[in-house]
């Protein structure tokens, strides 16, 4: 069913008339040209579609417009400010965690939702954090150490930079 869904995004209001039950990523890519969000498994298994919602990590590939009606989502054209990178971005690209970049904008936005609930987290907590993020390039290690690298120039805040 046609609906208008008003959400806020990437500090934007914005409001679309679309099928309801359509896949958030969709929405993202297609309606609102916003293609960092990538589309991989379709099943919620790899986490190359991550955004956040209310500041948690969603898969958009099965999370339909309905449900973010009135929340806010993130996407990773949205995460720097200011002109600046986020300090999760500027630390994957200084550790190098990123081989093809297919996954990374999923990465660093999981990242940011493991960050905000816990600051501090150790490796096997980044590890634990991180598993359901796949990436086939074989950068776990620089995965790990850029957000590690991260959480500690953040000093536990959310958006420090």
């Amino acid at each position: 069913m046609i609906e208008n869904v008003r959400f806020k995004l990437n500090g934007n209001p914005v409001e679309v008339s679309v099928d309801s039950d359509r896949m958030l990523l969709w929405v993202l890519r297609t309606d609102l040209g916003l293609t960092g969000t990538k589309y991989g498994c379709g099943e919620s298994l790899c986490g190359a579609c991550t955004v956040l919602v209310n500041d948690e990590a969603v898969r958009s590939c099965t999370t339909t417009v309905k449900e973010i009606r009135g929340k806010e989502v993130i996407t990773i054209e949205g995460l720097a400010g200011n002109g600046r990178l986020h300090p999760l971005q500027e630390a994957f690209a200084a550790y190098d965690a990123l081989q093809c970049g297919y996954c990374t904008p999923g990465m660093i936005l999981n990242a940011y939702a493991l960050l905000r609930k816990n600051p501090r987290p150790s490796r096997a907590q980044i590890i634990e954090g991180m598993n359901d993020n796949l990436c086939r390039c074989g950068a776990h290690e620089r995965i790990i150490q850029a957000i590690a690298a991260a959480a500690e120039r953040m000093g536990g805040t959310r958006d420090a930079g």
